[in-house]
């Protein structure tokens, strides 16, 4: 270590961990933020000195101002923040997240629990390398890899299992299928950190299977141990394959020495020093949280118990019937991918142009891996020349067909997709893919290799990826076009759900769908009968009832359900958007009362002023024609009556009324 590193410790590290809330990722992190920065160096040394016990009162008693300063990521936006990371990002762009990781001296990435992580993983450690020359000092970057990157591994000595592998075995190993994104993310970044040590260093941590403080793989086991449902817990194949693995807790103490030493060897494999069989390991668990017993039953019998295997959905519906919808709600029960065909395929060309995209990386520096692994580099220029040459033939199909993509091509990345380890591992909810017959067989039927090696389709469908449900969602014609008009605009706006577009995809939904040969015939012949849901029945705004029924025919979730946490937080979340959903409703109608009492308002206002209109148009009108009956009065009647009641004033007869009109007609000029 150079002198500027050796004065860092006391000023502590700042580290980067992605996933700080799943199980690995909280454990390395909380381990970490305890450990002071070069603790280990120095119990080292004093090992060597003093006695063991005196070595470990002195490295407790340091000051915390020097530990490692833990910032990262959450894998759930909803979590809590971890009570040891100082910092927590939720990047909305990759040009945000590489300001984070440039803040940090150490980067981990965690890629043994989310293969999804490892595209970014590969990104990030690709444009950290890309910064190296603004660097003031060095960047360590570690990327927390699995065993499995040897599982297909061929032993030294076929006949002798306790020799060790070397590091020609080491250059020579290979991946479980399901783990080749693994070996290869393991191998760039390894590259990358051979251009200019100095500056940018990384480091591969290959972890055996991790147990302990929560457990990870070994759950299974352990449940079953646990509730007791069985007599004995079951041993798959003959139980003496040997299953590497390590305390989360020494894998933890591995990426400390890792950070404190920057040892020689840039790959490490982490594993416990005592390796024990599968049989070994859950003869152990049984006889401390079970009945003891154990039962060894055929490897391919793990495949039939509900709480190993994925759950896989194909959810089938008409235009309109809110499949993706109802596929999303599902997604968040059962935590499934969410599969739809445009996704796929957008991802697939993403992958491909990023595949052929020439590499800035400097081969000047390329190290002995890279040299001795002529092999590799070949293989590789021969991915890119077919990921390319595939890459043409998806630009040129989508040309000819107006953007459209041909249904081999379609099938091919569907079928890729499905056969991904996340997809194989967790499960999935396929989004209204396959719409044919020939598509869902195409899609799901098995390929072999004859003796001449010709691809031939037989008739036995690939467990592996083939849906175990099958939920047709149905409803009139009648019904869904009342749906859909009463959508609001903004919703329809650029949308298949525009008129013409979608009476359209209406009526090749049930062209496609009334013939002997339909998709879900299809799985009526492999034995996988559709489950049929009247979406009128149960229709509700948010598809509560419809979604309830699905799960009472699917059943509850194979990831051992949820924790109480998880339920609560779930409750909160619905209860939080029912009071929002009524304070919206509140609001909507407070705001429609408001516009009918404005209404009423202006409607009086108006009436009152017709009203005052019509009294003046009255008034006018009776004054207009009270003129000529006033000047006739004044002239013709009015004298004469004003001398008769002034002469009746003057004698006052006892009765007037007879006076006056004895007057008037004495005096009437007109007699």
């Amino acid at each position: 270590m150079s002198e500027e590193s050796a004065e860092e410790p006391a000023q502590g590290r700042r580290v980067f961990l992605n996933h700080l809330d799943s199980y690995c990722g909280g454990s390395i992190g909380e381990y970490l933020s305890t450990c002071v920065v070069g603790a280990s160096l120095e119990s080292i040394e004093d090992e060597e000195e003093e006695e063991e016990d005196n070595s470990a009162a002195e490295v407790s008693s340091r000051p915390k101002e020097g530990v490692y300063r833990i910032v990262g990521t959450l894998s759930k936006p909803e979590s809590t923040k971890p009570s040891f990371a100082e910092e927590m990002y939720s990047v909305s762009s990759r040009e945000e997240l590489l300001s984070h990781l440039l803040e940090c001296e150490i980067v981990l990435y965690n890629i043994t629990e989310d293969a999804n992580q490892i595209e970014e993983a590969i990104w990030a450690a690709s444009a950290l390398h890309m910064e190296i020359e603004h660097f003031a000092t060095q960047k360590l970057f570690i990327l927390i890899s699995t065993i499995m990157s040897w599982a297909k591994s061929k032993p030294p000595d076929p006949e002798d299992p306790e020799i060790a592998f070397t590091d020609e075995d080491y250059r020579r190993r290979k991946a479980h299928p399901n783990f080749t994104d693994h070996i290869n993310a393991e191998k760039l970044i390894l590259k990358l950190g051979k251009t200019n040590k100095r500056k940018f260093s990384t480091y591969i941590v290959a972890s055996g299977h991790q147990y302990g403080a929560g457990e990870g793989v070994l759950h299974y086991f352990f449940k079953r141990g646990w509730l007791s449902e069985t007599p004995a817990i079951p041993i798959f194949g003959d139980g003496n394959n040997f299953i590497p693995t390590i305390h989360i807790l020494d894998l933890a103490a591995v990426l400390q020495n890792v950070a404190d030493h920057r040892p020689k060897s840039h790959y490490i494999l982490a594993v416990d020093g005592s390796m024990h069989t599968l049989q070994e390991l859950v003869k152990c668990i049984s006889k401390n949280v079970g009945t003891g017993r154990t039962e060894k039953i055929p490897t391919e019998d793990a495949f039939l118990s509900k709480d190993l295997t994925s759950l896989k959905i194909f959810v089938h519906g008409p235009p309109g019937v809110g499949k993706s919808t109802i596929a999303e709600e599902l997604c968040k029960h059962y935590k499934l991918h969410h599969i739809k065909s445009k996704d796929v395929i957008s991802e697939a060309i993403a992958n491909l142009e990023e595949i052929v995209a020439p590499k800035e990386l400097d081969t000047d520096n390329v190290g002995e891996e890279a040299k001795g692994d002529d092999g590799e580099e070949e293989k590789l220029g021969e991915n890119v020349e077919e990921a390319q040459e595939l890459l043409d033939a998806v630009e040129e199909n989508m040309e000819q067909n107006a953007g459209q993509l041909d249904d081999e091509y379609i099938t091919k990345f569907m079928k890729d997709k499905l056969k991904s380890m996340p997809c194989r591992n967790q499960g999935y909810v396929l989004d209204g893919f396959p719409e044919t017959y020939e598509q869902a067989n195409d899609l799901f039927n098995l390929e072999s290799e004859d003796e001449q090696g010709a691809k031939s389709k037989i008739s036995k469908y690939d467990t592996l990826i083939t849906p175990e449900f099958v939920i047709s969602l149905t409803a009139s014609d009648e019904f869904l076009i009342n749906r859909i008009i009463n959508l609001p605009e903004s919703i329809v706006a650029g949308t298949h759900y525009t008129q013409d577009r979608f009476l359209q995809a209406l009526n090749v939904f049930r062209e496609l769908n009334t013939d002997d040969k339909t998709v879900l015939n299809y799985f009526d012949e492999i034995e996988i009968h559709p489950r049929f849901i009247d979406v009128a029945k149960l229709e509700d705004p948010e598809n509560r009832f419809i979604v309830k029924e699905i799960i009472k025919e699917i059943g509850e979730p194979r990831n051992y359900g949820l924790t109480d946490e998880e339920k609560e937080e779930l409750e909160r979340q619905a209860a939080e958007k029912c009071l929002v959903k009524e304070a919206q409703e509140k609001a909507e109608q407070e705001r429609k009362e408001a516009e009918e009492r404005a209404e009423r308002m202006a409607n009086w206002e108006e009436w009152n002023k017709h009203l005052e209109e019509v009294k003046r148009q009255e008034q006018e009108l009776l004054e207009a024609q009270s003129v000529p009956l006033r000047n006739y009065l004044m002239r013709n009647v009015m004298p004469m009556l004003m001398q008769g009641i002034n002469e009746c004033c003057r004698i006052r007869p006892d009765d007037p009324v007879d006076f006056l009109a004895e007057y008037l007609f004495k005096n009437s000029p007109d007699i």
